[in-house]
């Protein structure tokens, strides 16, 4: 089947679309939402997240833009094509283009080291949608002492992010404990019975703690596009990144 480019009803290309005949970019995005239009590397070919980034960041020169969900070959090929990009292993992200000015904070909370690859993207996405980025990594519930030692921390957060497999707790007791905006993330983690993160999204959802929301599982993206934008709307004042 052919395929024909997109035309509006006078002719020509439609305004804010570029059309590279597998993939149709919105390069409105930015205008629009204040967010460029996302990479999402899942089923596509490294050559495609290649020329994907690379039209992104021409239409955009000014502001980075990020590829998610990156294979291992994919990771290879932006960093041989584009050697400016900055290449994330752990959490399969690239994200090419000078960084944003940054407003608010947002605390990236992962209960475990296994939950890491979640926490990265999410990390990494806040970062590019223009918020700073607080880490806070092994924190899980079978050490309690753990959570409480970061409180101070917490409380500083515009927003948290709140990454957590297994049984998925952790969120419930970071909402217990400060009033900060939350969202959680439920992770893949977990033995036979966690049902590959069903287990701790539906922990989640039915959590009694106030003011939790919940994204899908392992979606480290949409928590951190989430967060970012409420500590961007919680901080308008601006500080340079470094």
């Amino acid at each position: 089947m052919t395929h024909l480019p997109d035309q509006n009803p006078g002719g020509g290309p439609l305004p804010g679309v570029h059309d590279l005949g597998y993939a149709r970019l919105d390069t409105d995005r930015l205008d629009r939402t204040g967010d460029a239009e996302v990479v999402y590397g899942a089923g596509k070919t490294p050559e495609q997240v290649v020329e994907l980034l690379q039209t992104l960041h021409q239409t955009h020169p000014g502001h980075a833009v990020l590829a998610t969900r990156l294979s291992v070959e994919a990771q290879a090929a932006v960093a041989s094509a584009l050697p400016h990009a900055v290449v994330d292993q752990v959490g399969r992200t690239a994200v090419l283009g000078a960084p944003p000015v940054l407003r608010g904070t947002v605390a990236v909370v992962a209960a475990g080291t296994s939950d890491a690859p979640v926490a990265a993207e999410a990390a990494t996405t806040v970062g590019v949608f223009g918020a700073n980025v607080d880490l806070i990594t092994d924190v899980g519930v079978s050490g309690l002492h753990r959570i409480m030692s970061v409180r101070e921390r917490l409380n500083a957060a515009d927003c948290l992010i709140v990454v957590a497999g297994m049984e998925g707790a952790l969120p419930s007791v970071v909402g217990g404990l400060v009033g900060v905006p939350l969202v959680a993330v439920p992770t893949s983690v977990g033995y036979g019975a966690s049902f590959g993160g069903m287990a701790a999204l539906l922990a989640m959802l039915n959590s009694c703690a106030p003011g939790v929301t919940v994204v899908n599982i392992d979606n480290g993206f949409g928590a951190g596009v989430f967060a970012a934008r409420v500590a961007r709307r919680a901080a308008p004042t601006e500080v340079k990144s470094q």
